[in-house]
């Protein structure tokens, strides 16, 4: 994959996804396999984007001005990367993310962070219905158990596996941190 020409979409990877108020999730070692990914695009001085969720929810985790809004120190941007604020799932609404990437010419992307089923969803299937060659790096996004309509409980793996699934082939193609390192 040649790096200069894709985005590194990196979601949410805010101090609260990390708070055991967030829930019990997947994929525990989904912030390394995001940290090498941003490795390897700094490396490269690559295009990177940090979502930040800005929640309108008073109390909510990533209200903000709480702890819980601030990004993980490990996955926090530099100065000079771009940073889109968001408040709804999908990073393309309201935000000015498709100018910023069409202005750079900007084609390809590639997506991480939180929650599978939520942010990367949304945001994937907004990049591939506007054009942009999509890949969602599975081992590197996780979601959070919850209930299903009918109030039976879904775990975290199957809820990832579900929404990767959605995306796959029609909005975007699914791979893993190590085939696009390598």
């Amino acid at each position: 994959m040649k790096k200069q020409n894709t985005a590194l979409i990196i979601i949410d990877m805010q101090r609260g996804m990390a708070s055991p108020q967030a829930g019990r999730r997947n994929n525990p070692d989904a912030e390394d396999n995001i940290k090498q990914l941003l490795t390897a695009w700094r490396e490269a001085a690559a295009p990177i984007v940090f979502v930040r969720h800005m929640s309108r929810t008073p109390g909510s985790l990533f209200w903000p001005g709480q702890p819980g809004n601030e990004f993980q120190q490990a996955l926090a941007p530099m100065a000079s990367e771009y940073v889109v604020e968001k408040n709804v799932p999908d990073a393309f609404t309201h935000t000015g993310l498709e100018r910023w990437l069409h202005v750079r010419g900007i084609k390809d992307l590639v997506i991480t962070g939180v929650s599978t089923n939520n942010s990367v969803e949304a945001t994937a299937r907004s990049a591939g219905n506007l054009g942009f060659a999509t890949t969602v790096v599975a081992d590197a996004c996780f979601c959070f158990d919850r209930l299903d309509l009918h109030g039976k409980p879904q775990t975290a793996e199957d809820i990832h596996i579900h929404a990767l699934s959605n995306l796959q082939g029609e909005y975007a193609h699914v791979a893993d941190t190590s085939a696009l390192l390598n």
